[in-house]
């Protein structure tokens, strides 16, 4: 198996310390806050992950930059791991369906994690929205005029719910939790969400942890969640068990 490994300001060593810490601290949530405000400040960059339909995948390991999903794969491993030999083996299993690693087994939509983790992460948005969500049916990877997004990956026809902007009352954001991972619903077609990041709560006021892409920011760091959802369509919400 090929890797490249950047582990930016960490050391394997530093990095286990920190992942043995994390695995004494009750709820997934708290573990995720905490290890999530480690990476506050880390640079956004896009496409750090190596492989494409006709070039071999290799397995990456970027802690020195992230974007919003891959940010959240680091994340997710790190909180059911104790060790970094723990963190590389549960990277593998949270990125790739069934853990093999190959670009076409590589979970590029933010609700292939309720397909291929469903063990780790359970779809919230109906529960926590009072029957005020929304389905929808959307073919993944298709573009409005009928190319693909990630050529070398089939489109795939998928049935989600999502809570619209407007729906998004104090009753549901009540039913937030830290540590849910947020996705902000996508009106494109063949995308279902268009920004991803964890929800951060302190008592009545919430967080949104993310790596911004935007040009002044270009980090992970905190916004204020009401605030940002205001121009958003919607939200799709998973839980980590």
């Amino acid at each position: 198996m090929k890797e490249q490994i950047n582990l930016g300001k960490w050391t394997e060593e530093g990095l286990g310390l920190l992942l043995k810490e994390a695995s004494g601290i009750s709820g997934p949530g708290n573990r995720i806050a905490f290890l999530s405000g480690h990476f506050l400040k880390t640079m956004y960059k896009e496409s750090t992950l190596i492989g494409a339909a006709n070039n071999p995948e290799i397995f990456v390991i970027n802690l020195e930059a992230v974007d919003c999903f891959t940010f959240l794969d680091y994340i997710e491993a790190m909180r059911v791991s104790d060790s970094f030999a723990g963190f590389r083996e549960n990277l593998r299993k949270v990125r790739y369906q069934a853990g093999r690693i190959a670009y076409e087994n590589r979970n590029h939509f933010f609700t292939d994690w309720l397909e291929f983790n469903s063990d780790r992460v359970e779809d919230v948005t109906e529960k926590i929205s009072y029957g005020n969500s929304q389905k929808v049916v959307k073919r993944l990877n298709r573009t409005d005029d009928g190319t693909y997004f990630l050529p070398g990956i089939p489109v795939i026809e998928r049935e989600f719910a999502y809570i619209h902007s407007d729906a998004l009352d104090d009753d549901v954001f009540d039913n937030l939790s830290t540590g849910d991972y947020v996705g902000m619903y996508s009106k494109t077609e063949g995308l279902d969400v268009s920004h991803a990041g964890i929800i951060i709560r302190e008592h009545d006021r919430f967080k949104l942890r993310h790596a911004s892409s935007l040009q002044k920011h270009r980090r992970v760091m905190d916004a204020d969640l009401r605030k940002y959802l205001r121009a958003k369509p919607g939200i799709v919400v998973l839980r980590p068990k």
